[in-house]
């Protein structure tokens, strides 16, 4: 007889659960116990391997802190390239701004020798602005350094007041108009780097920091050349734009959220110098300016900060070579704040304006590995660099422009009502318009006269100083009379015919409003005024 025998069927997750339950507890707190010592171990030793490999190994940048003045630093660290990584600037107020450096020999794996840092300082030297709320951490910025540095510029980065891992030290804040920053990180490293070339490139507000720098210095600029990309050009447009359409306004809630976390990271104190309540509670880059920005550019209104800050209002006054990128499809930057006709009057300004490209965008191949605009403007560079324009510092000769003339109801006395019930002015003299030739003739007899005049003066003089003791010995009242006289008579004048004319313009008024009264009126005017009214009037 056989027996249907069965090896007997064991449940695995049954058996892992009893095996845990033979473990004390005592072994548990023995792997917590583990665990910790070798958290302790890694901080204790400062490996610090995960937070290299988070970083690709890449390192991180060199912080100098040193005295302005300090020769030890202008003589020797300021020539060590492995130091230069980074370094602080300290402005007149007490801020802070970081300075990220890429020397081409870095990027090329060139060694740091005498001869490499003798031509170190005369290579071009490009000066990046980033835009709002960005810094040389973001990712196009770090496109164009390492594009730029490969080609042989050795590239820094300003950052604004507050990124860049840089704390706010000052109660000064950057805007899109503030440009003495710029101003004084530009004399810095001129004066680092006395004969290297100076180029700058600015992005977004950046772009409108750097274009409103070089129209209030003008050919006092101490750049060669620089580019504008994407710039706003009229911020009060931009706002305008920025809330019209619901994809513009997804991009206004976007750049809110980044200004809230600039304002998060420097709460101390910025919630001590502005609304902090309403910067917590912005809805839009104007409810952030309005609580924010305005109070500390003490602006009166947003819009005032706004009007004032536009690079548009210097676009005239640039005086180096200067590229301007923009593109039709800008969703932040309208293509209506464009200033088509002033990039045209200005012959140092080239305006690239593309059907494409968004904001900061302009990606090129599948792969989106490359940017259009980066490409332009180091081409520009390049071609510029070796072009003798980039010594020329042209002030802009804009088209002479006539001095208005002042109208001529202001400057007769009289008026005329012709049949056609035109009103115009008759004076005493009568005045034509004058041709520009005949303009500086007269300014010629002018001169002459004042010429004349001094020289009759001077004759005065001294005649004055010989008959000194005559002119002492006259009673001071007659001297005083003789001397207000013409005035009295010229203040009488002017009473009569203002009381003269105040009768005309009263008599216009009551026609144009009762024409009835007027006939009855007129004979009265004509007996009081017939010395002077005109002849058209007593027809």
């Amino acid at each position: 007889m056989e027996e249907d025998y069965r090896a007997p069927s064991y449940d695995y997750d049954e058996f892992f659960v009893k095996s845990l339950s033979f473990l004390s507890i005592s072994h548990n707190y023995l792997l917590l116990l583990l665990l910790a010592f070798l958290v302790f171990l890694y901080n204790f030793l400062e490996v610090h391997f995960l937070a290299d490999l988070l970083t690709a190994f890449r390192g991180n940048p060199v912080l100098l802190t040193y005295n302005p003045s300090s020769q030890l630093y202008h003589s020797v660290v300021s020539k060590c390239r492995i130091l230069h990584g980074r370094h602080m600037f300290y402005a007149s107020d007490g801020g802070t701004i970081a300075l990220d450096w890429l020397m081409s020999s870095d990027v090329k794996g060139a060694s740091c020798t005498n001869d490499a840092t003798r031509e170190n300082d005369k290579a071009p030297i490009l000066i990046v602005i980033p835009g709002l709320t960005s810094d040389s951490g973001s990712a196009y910025v770090k496109h164009l350094v390492d594009k730029m540095a490969k080609h042989g510029w050795n590239v820094v980065v300003s950052n604004h007041r507050g990124l860049g891992g840089i704390s706010i030290t000052s109660d000064c804040f950057y805007s899109a108009g503030w440009t003495e920053d710029l101003r004084k990180v530009i004399d810095h490293i001129h004066c680092q780097y006395p004969e290297a070339p100076l180029y700058a490139v600015g992005t977004s507000i950046g772009a409108n920091i750097l274009v409103k720098y070089l129209g209030e210095d003008g050919v006092n600029c101490l750049l060669a050349g620089a580019a504008a990309v994407c710039s706003p050009w009229d911020l009060l447009i931009c706002d305008r734009f920025i809330n019209r359409r619901l994809v513009q306004k997804l991009y206004d809630k976007v750049l809110t959220v980044g200004l809230q976390g600039y304002a998060q990271l420097h709460e101390s104190i910025l919630s001590r110098l502005t609304d902090w309540d309403g910067v917590k509670k912005s809805r839009s880059v104007r409810d952030f300016d309005n609580h924010a920005t305005r109070i500390l550019g003490k602006f009166e209104t947003v819009d005032a900060y706004y009007r004032r800050s536009s690079c548009v209002n210097f676009v005239g006054n640039v005086s180096v070579p200067l590229l301007c990128i923009s593109a039709m499809d800008d969703p932040v930057c309208t293509k209506e704040a464009i200033p088509w006709d002033e990039c045209r009057a200005n012959e140092n300004i080239i305006l690239a304006v593309t059907q494409h490209g968004g904001h900061l965008a302009y990606y090129e191949g599948m792969s989106a590995d490359s940017m259009w605009w980066a490409r332009a403007v180091d081409e520009f560079f390049d071609v510029l660099q070796s072009s003798p324009l980039r010594n020329r510092r042209k002030k802009v000769e804009g088209p002479s422009l006539s001095i208005p003339l002042d109208s001529s109801i202001d400057q007769g006395p009289y008026v005329n009502v012709s049949e056609d019930g035109m009103v115009t002015a008759v004076g005493n003299i009568q005045e034509d318009f004058i041709a520009e030739g005949e303009c500086n003739e007269d300014v010629d007899h002018i001169k002459k006269d004042e010429d004349a005049i001094l020289h009759e003066e001077r004759s005065d003089l001294l005649t004055e100083k010989t008959q000194s003791k005559v002119d002492l010995n006259q009673p001071l009242d007659q001297n005083l009379n003789d001397l207000a006289a013409p005035v009295r008579r010229q203040m009488n004048q002017l009473l009569r015919l203002s009381r003269n004319s105040i009768w005309l313009l009263a008599y216009i008024a009551i026609v144009t409003t009762w024409p009835l009264v007027g006939p009855a009126l007129l004979p009265f005017l004509k007996r009081k005024f017939k010395s002077f009214i005109p002849s058209a009037l007593s027809r």
